[in-house]
């Protein structure tokens, strides 16, 4: 192949396909067929001599040639876009609809400074909110169906960090630990909380899935120690009454405590065996990455999580699901 002959409009049409992982998604984005979409990804195939992408039941998958040759693809075509189109982005005049996926403590714990920003900043941008249900964001995000998604996702982050392929990004806003929460008159209140009475307590644990297994449960099996879980709920909010009337405990993010609406009515004590820190991140589309708009609300929830952290360090809202 001659680098001379080569139509360069492939490599757009090939950048589009990588990013959306799907032929009829490129397809929308690049204002094409999809007939068409699959033609320039046949004629670049030829060029190259190599599959570069293989269909699957869920879209296409790349191949070692096509992952190896994107980064360089992808940095052309953002150096050319720079050059061609100079970022004149005024968040002032701006008029955007961003689509966020939090759970609810999550959500009161960032939405707040989030609004007096665009209250203050970007009158013409709206915020809508999608519940998230689950610790696997990706698919929504490949679907376009949110714009970023905020919380804790372990085995996402990981797998992120060492794909350089995928088109999802990820960036970790803040990093705290868990505590015991329990109401302000609780029996374990004004005693020393060990690992016999901790684990002969009810508990109470918030599960997206309901199911009677989380991260504490985790740590016990390891000492071979187990509690009894009497209750599963999936929102913050919920847990923080049910745990404040009553004489269930819970572990929470440190930080959660406010966002359950109950502070002067719970009390929180450390853990009395180790548990891992827990992070909250920020994912977002590649398709995404360079849009001026997008780019002001990530850079402003990095500015809120400066803040955060000088306010509150060692917390984050998270619960200890499954």
């Amino acid at each position: 192949m001659s680098f001379l002959t080569l139509d360069l409009n492939l490599l757009r049409v090939f950048d589009a396909v990588m990013t959306e992982q799907n032929l009829t998604r490129a397809a929308g984005h690049l204002a094409m067929t999809q007939p068409a979409v699959s033609n320039a990804i046949k004629r670049l195939r030829e060029s190259l001599g190599d599959e570069l992408l293989i269909r699957t039941a869920y879209g296409v998958k790349p191949t070692p040639r096509a992952e190896a040759l994107w980064p360089s693809v992808r940095s052309a075509l953002a150096s050319l876009e720079a050059a061609v189109t100079p970022e004149t982005f005024d968040v002032s005049k701006a008029h955007a609809t961003f689509r966020l996926a939090m759970a609810d403590a999550t959500a009161a714990f960032w939405l707040p400074s989030l609004m007096r920003s665009i209250e203050r900043e970007a009158p013409g941008v709206n915020v809508r909110m999608v519940p998230l249900t689950t610790r696997e964001p990706r698919p929504m995000l490949l679907r376009g169906d949110v714009d970023l998604a905020v919380g804790f996702f372990p085995g996402v982050a990981a797998q992120l960090s060492s794909d350089t392929s995928s088109p999802i990004r990820h960036e970790r806003l803040y990093s705290g630990h868990y505590v015991c929460v329990m109401r302000r008159d609780h029996p374990l209140a004004k005693v020393e909380l060990t690992l016999d009475n901790y684990c002969a307590a009810n508990h109470l644990l918030v599960s997206f899935s309901g199911r009677a297994h989380g991260l504490v449960d985790e740590a016990l099996a390891q000492i071979q120690r187990e509690r009894r879980i009497l209750l599963t709920v999936n929102q913050f909010f919920t847990a923080g009454r049910v745990v404040a009337n009553s004489d269930l405990v819970t572990v929470l993010p440190k930080h959660l405590i406010a966002s359950t609406g109950m502070t002067d009515a719970l009390v929180h004590k450390e853990l009395p065996f180790q548990l891992p820190a827990v992070h909250l991140d920020m994912l977002w589309h590649e398709r995404d990455a360079r849009s001026p708009a997008h780019k002001w609300l990530r850079a402003n929830l990095e500015a809120m999580n400066t803040v955060v952290q000088k306010t509150a360090p060692g917390t984050a809202p998270r619960s200890d699901i499954d």
